[in-house]
């Protein structure tokens, strides 16, 4: 998770503009508040690693991950446009008047078709959005929704990874 504009003070207290772990400098496992920006890691299965970069929860910061070492078709996965730039405005967190992130249309909305939930928790049913393909089109690695699996998931195995947040 990307957080963002974090200011704590000596004994770990504080806030991030996006990203917030409940005013906590350590997460501890708790996942930061929406819309955050994910470099996501299932490490040493039977098939090797497993990594994405996910803006399922919203997008608030530029995300890669690059494999070094390692083998199988380890892949650099970039998100490296500015999707604040492009966000909808109905999707559009600010803080003042600066655009700090863009939710997600499940979190905009909270509507079954955006969340993959109900009547759309499948593949087959649960498709692209013009919300989650404005996603897509500015980083075409990440997974733009639930089901973005084809085109948003890379393995590799006995790999290091560098993650860059800009």
């Amino acid at each position: 998770m990307v957080r963002h504009g974090c200011i704590f003070d000596s004994s770990g207290s504080g806030t991030c503009i996006t990203g917030d772990c409940g005013g906590k400098l350590k997460c501890d496992g708790v996942g930061g508040a929406p819309p955050a920006s994910l470099a996501e890691f299932t490490l040493d299965s039977q098939e090797g690693d497993f990594y994405d970069v996910s803006l399922v929860d919203g997008y608030n910061l530029p995300v890669s991950i690059f494999p070094t070492g390692g083998s199988r078709q380890c892949k650099a996965v970039t998100c490296r446009s500015d999707l604040n730039r492009n966000c909808p405005s109905r999707l559009e967190v600010r803080n003042q008047s600066h655009i700090v992130g863009c939710k997600s249309a499940c979190m905009a909305f909270n509507k079954p078709e955006y969340c993959c939930t109900g009547y759309f928790n499948s593949p087959k049913k649960c498709q692209p959005t013009s919300y989650s393909k404005v996603f897509k089109a500015s980083c075409p690695q990440a997974y733009s929704y639930a089901y973005d699996d084809a085109t948003s998931t890379f393995t590799c195995q006995g790999a290091n990874y560098l993650i860059r947040f800009c």
